[in-house]
């Protein structure tokens, strides 16, 4: 791609950063601190044992080097503001979960290249893959600093400073960063259509599977520690809705030659809004029988 459209393409992904620094609030981070349990469990679920379990499966499961580094990317990725929607309606905690992303983004801009390049560079094949690149930590601390630490920090201040702003620019904001999450999805697909349809099978397997490891993994974690259920349902979907728009972002910048890669962050920007809206349809139908029952018996 050239210069400009990633440029273009890390100034959409900043929107959308700056679009979900907007919907926090200072209550949002106190609460953290206030209540510390529930967003703790799902931010070491979302940093330390989905990264962690993500690279023991591309080590144990003998597969090409790219769609390896593809999962392990998508793995170090935060959640996006996607599972704030799906936990609301699916009856979730979803203040929590609006505190979990505000967090986790602004971890994300140093946890993400370092749990990615740490955990690629443990593994021959891909670690082989990185050094024939030759991508630094740094280099992608730099372009996730600048388009998460930086686009997060303006919106906080601007949610602060201009409330009302704030307020009216906030659903918009949410549209496009869901419209630019499949921009950059088609871009992906598009750019790499031939290759995709040759190995769709492969590309869709690998994806449902990871992906159902990280929503099993946010759930076992809340319910091991015996979390409320409103609870379990915004850890779950947490670390089961990674931001793959910033996967793709650092993919186009740094790994553009990896057709691979590319097509399992785009499958996997496909399926979690898929997997997402199922299990929140499932849970709202489940919450509904309850009700039911609950109301025969009274």
């Amino acid at each position: 791609m050239s210069a400009t459209s990633l440029l273009v393409l890390n100034a959409v992904l900043a929107m959308m950063m700056f679009g979900i620094a907007l919907s926090l609030k200072a209550d949002d981070f106190k609460r953290v601190v206030q209540q510390p349990k529930g967003p703790l469990v799902g931010l070491l679920a979302q940093f330390l044992l989905l990264p962690l379990i993500t690279f023991a499966a591309i080590s144990v499961v003998p597969m090409p080097a790219e769609i390896a580094l593809g999962l392990l990317l998508v793995s170090c990725c935060p959640g996006g503001s996607f599972s704030n929607l799906m936990t609301y309606l699916a009856n979730g905690n979803a203040a929590m979960s609006v505190s979990m992303t505000g967090i986790a983004s602004l971890a994300a801009s140093l946890l993400t290249p370092i749990n990615f390049m740490f955990y690629a560079s443990l593994n021959p094949h891909t670690d082989a893959l990185l050094k024939s690149i030759d991508v630094s930590t740094w280099d992608m601390l730099a372009i996730v600093f600048f388009v998460l630490a930086i686009p997060l920090a303006l919106g906080l201040w601007c949610a602060r400073v201009f409330p009302r702003f704030a307020q009216r620019s906030e659903g918009f904001f949410r549209i496009a960063s869901l419209l630019a999450l499949f921009g950059f999805v088609a871009i992906a697909l598009i750019l790499n259509w031939e290759r995709f349809v040759a190995g769709a099978s492969i590309f869709l397997l690998a994806v449902v599977v990871h992906n159902a490891v990280a929503l099993s993994i946010g759930w076992g974690s809340a319910r091991a520690l015996g979390l409320p259920v409103a609870d379990r349902r915004a850890i779950t979907l947490e670390v089961g809705l990674q931001n793959s728009g910033l996967g793709l972002g650092i993919i186009f910048t740094y790994f553009s030659s990896l057709t691979e890669m590319a097509i399992i962050a785009a499958a996997w920007g496909i399926w979690h809004l898929i997997s997402g809206l199922s299990l929140t349809m499932f849970w709202q139908s489940r919450d509904r029988r309850a009700l039911a029952v609950r109301g025969s018996n009274a």
